[in-house]
């Protein structure tokens, strides 16, 4: 490897450091500003293009490196892909890489070059959240989503741009260093700003909604024993972290993502057991769903007794290779359990359960979906998550995953339960701050208190227009501010 590439895949290395759960967002301010001088040293678009190649390979190796993990469960069939799946995931995000290192390869050195790379590295963030059914994992603005006080101060921003707004001014900050002490100066002055906006939007009034939800976290082995005795042990370990969530003042209970053993919205018997625990106490159940031998769909089924359920949702952002194999795909890669894999719904939704304010439900990896994740013609009152990061083991996998929650949170406005089975479980305010919490790995009932949504945000009403617009005009700028180096070479 030529020594320009090694260091360009060790910076990559090296910013996945900025990525939850470590959050070292300094390693940025010289990750960023060595990936600029690559890029600049190019003299060839080939080599330009292998340099932003190499840098998003060691970004996304090392912050996609837990995808290993669920592969494991069935390491029996899936063996061949345990040393290839995080490299071939890495191998493909990177491409995504070369946009903004080919954009501003295309200007001068100067503040120019800086301007067009923050916005074609949105641009390309954009587009991976649509291409080829949408990966956006990892993005940098989930960076700033730190455990405590100063994660909820420099979130509060993406009221306005979104995380992808945030991810724009990470960049264009973390490059700023190029410019000696001028630059540093202003990155300062960027960040008290940021700052101060995040304690002012913190003084906001919110009322609460009066309602206590009930997270159940099981803690399930994945992918567990379909034999009956297993089925009848974890049904009655939901049936009594129930009874517990009630008796502690819940007034709904909700069970992480396919937790039921049973298919709940057709089987009265089941409705009628849980029933005989929870009365007319709204259950919102993670479970699957067959509508026929060849649809199997994820669902939450809402039940309030031991009649059909009163409110259904399924899952419409499906994972690829978890619960679907791509049709491009000449191998099948799903869990066996899954046959062909599930069949997507019709997207988001609000869901009008009696007892509760209108909720928008979503499960496990549509989180990560920012602008798409609300019905806009219902807005709900607040949002579900239920997941199983249990299948992610012990790693970064679920703490990137609970990162993005928490901004899903602050872009509408609107307070998030979280409830998954393994953990982390989370009650999160429309400010996404955490209010109360189960860790990764932990058994127990959460219950505590819905807060209150905010008035429709920004963004919550212009959605990704918002950074996609900041982004055009931070690439507009920076080709006002430089020439076109048409005198590089192919």
């Amino acid at each position: 490897m030529k020594p320009r590439l090694l260091r360009a895949f060790l910076w990559g290395l090296a910013s996945a450091l900025a990525l939850p759960p470590l959050h070292l967002l300094p390693v940025l301010l010289f990750s960023v500003p060595a990936f600029l001088r690559l890029i600049g040293g190019a003299e060839t678009r080939k080599e330009v293009v292998v340099i932003g190649w190499t840098f998003g390979f060691g970004l996304n190796l090392a912050g996609l490196y837990w995808i290993t993990e669920p592969i494991l469960t069935e390491v029996q069939v899936f063996w061949w892909l345990v040393p290839l799946a995080a490299p071939l995931l890495a191998f493909a995000v990177a491409f995504f890489s070369i946009i903004p290192a080919f954009a501003a390869w295309g200007r001068p050195p100067g503040f120019g070059r800086l301007l067009v790379f923050a916005g074609a590295w949105v641009a390309s963030d954009l587009l991976r959240q649509f291409a080829f059914s949408g990966f956006p994992w990892n993005l940098w603005g989930t960076d700033w989503a730190i455990p405590g006080i100063a994660g909820d101060v420099f979130i509060q921003l993406a009221a306005l741009i979104g995380v992808h707004g945030l991810t724009l001014l990470t960049v264009f900050i973390a490059g700023l260093p190029s410019f000696g002490a001028p630059g540093l100066g202003l990155a300062a002055a960027l960040l008290m700003a940021w700052g101060g906006f995040g304690i002012a939007r913190l003084r906001l009034p919110v009322h609460p909604t009066g309602v206590t939800l009930a997270l159940v976290q099981p803690k399930f082995p994945v992918p567990g024993s379909f034999d009956l005795a297993s089925l009848i042990a974890r049904w009655r370990t939901l049936l009594a972290m129930s009874r517990a969530g009630l008796a502690d003042g819940g007034d709904a209970v909700i069970w992480p993502e396919g937790s039921s053993p049973w298919l709940l919205d057709s089987d009265s018997v089941a409705r009628a057991q849980l029933a005989a625990v929870t009365g007319t106490t709204p259950v919102l159940v993670g479970s699957l769903r067959e509508v026929s031998e060849t649809d199997l769909r994820n669902s939450i089924v809402v039940t309030d007794g031991p009649g059909p359920a009163v409110a259904i949702y399924d899952k419409w952002k499906l994972v690829p290779f978890g619960e679907f194999t791509p049709k491009w795909i000449p191998l099948k890669i799903t869990p066996d359990v899954l046959g062909s894999g599930f069949t997507d719904g019709p997207g988001p939704v609000t869901l009008s359960v009696p007892g509760l304010p209108a909720f928008g439900p979503l499960i496990c990896y549509e989180a990560v979906f920012s602008g798409q994740i609300v019905d806009e013609k219902e807005r709900p009152q607040w949002l579900l998550n239920v997941t199983d990061d249990s299948w992610f083991g012990n790693s970064a996998g679920p703490r990137q995953h609970f990162a993005a929650a928490r901004l899903r949170a602050v872009e509408e406005g609107l307070p998030l339960a979280r409830d998954a089975n393994s953990g982390i479980s989370a009650m999160i305010d429309s400010f996404g701050h955490v209010t109360a919490l189960l860790p990764l790995g932990g058994q127990g009932v959460l219950v505590a208190p819905l807060p209150g949504a905010l008035p429709p945000t920004p963004y919550a009403r212009f959605g990704l227009l918002c950074p996609a617009l900041l982004a055009a005009i931070f690439i507009g700028a920076g080709l006002v501010l430089g020439r076109s180096r048409n005198h590089r070479t192919y």
